[in-house]
């Protein structure tokens, strides 16, 4: 059986149809929401970081990821040494493997969630003994993600790219209807459309040309609607992780077009868009139902965000004065 939709819910209900009591998935790439989310499950479950042996890993990402660690009890995290690039989901009970998926999708929101970019398939019987020989081989060659916080994270690389998003207007002021007061209308009224609490954070024309490789060209208009609901006009899912580890589902969405292409015009949390405004809100002071002004911002310290990519729809978010 080939699956191409609907990958994180196939992955986190997989149990259900199984008699098994550990989850195994060795990945390329990940990202901390699928991982937190594996405290669902009621057994244990182990995941790898593939491509650290070749890549490292950010600092801010491995944060996070270790926080998980620390929280979730019936999960262990390992960085493998080797570098890996599978993407294998493996479900064992009593250390043999009983069913298993392969595929493209890494462990990530953006790896899993939208149609048809990815495709997991099950494998056959007779792969199982060698996958299991496989999958032991990696992990022999992997160590803790707790293992290397004590001597701070030396194969740990900078992020990608980085921007410093501004959070004002050219005339120096807050957005009327966009921005971190997304949910209102240009006449300062509450949007008829959006919450009031609403929030994105603009992406500009200049910073598509400055930072091309931060933000990926839009390179579809489907109307595919994914199982939570978000309409596929190429807006991608990504993972957002701010300076105080809180983490967030995000979109890439809205359009920019530079040179007559196609690119994303804010970033908002999701599925619901006031989780970013009502964040930033409780970070500026400012209460819930109230429009952001320039003076919270001066007051706060800071009128603009660092965002970087940290690879994959990985995300971080520096709000820290």
């Amino acid at each position: 059986m080939l699956y191409t939709q609907n990958l994180e819910e196939l992955i986190f209900n997989r149990h259900e149809i199984l008699d098994t009591d550990e989850l195994i998935v060795l990945s390329g790439y990940l990202g901390p929401r699928p991982v937190a989310r594996l405290e669902e499950l009621p057994f244990n479950s182990r995941v790898i970081y593939g491509m650290y042996g070749s890549e490292g890993i950010q600092t801010r990402l491995h944060n996070s990821l270790t926080r998980i660690q620390n929280e979730v009890e019936n999960l262990n995290i390992f960085y493998s040494q080797l570098p890996v690039h599978s993407k294998c989901y493996v479900w064992r009970k009593q250390g043999q493997i009983i069913h298993a998926l392969l595929g493209s999708a890494n462990f990530s929101i953006n790896g899993l969630t939208t149609p048809y970019r990815e495709i997991l398939a099950e494998t056959t019987r007779d792969t199982f003994n060698p996958l299991n020989d496989y999958l032991g081989h990696v992990l022999n060659n992997s160590i803790s993600c707790l293992e290397i916080g004590g001597r701070g994270i030396q194969e740990g690389v900078e992020p990608d790219e980085a921007s410093i998003m501004t959070l004002l207007m050219a005339n120096g002021q807050t957005h009327n209807a966009s921005g971190l007061n997304w949910g209102y209308m240009a006449n300062g009224l509450p949007s008829l459309r959006r919450g009031i609490d609403d929030a994105c954070i603009p992406i500009s024309i200049e910073h598509i040309r400055h930072y091309p490789e931060l933000f990926p060209q839009k390179l579809t208009e489907r109307e595919l609607v994914d199982v939570r609901g978000r309409r596929q006009r190429s807006n991608e899912a990504i993972e957002l992780i701010w300076d105080d580890g809180i983490t967030m589902e995000g979109l890439l969405e809205g359009t920019n077009n530079v040179d007559g292409i196609a690119y994303p015009k804010q970033i908002s949390s999701f599925p619901a868009k006031n989780e970013m405004g009502e964040y930033l809100r409780q970070r500026l002071g400012v209460p819930l139902g109230q429009p952001v002004q320039r003076h919270h911002l001066d007051r706060y310290g800071r009128t603009d965000i660092t965002v970087s990519l940290l690879g994959n729809g990985i995300y971080s978010c520096d709000f820290s004065v």
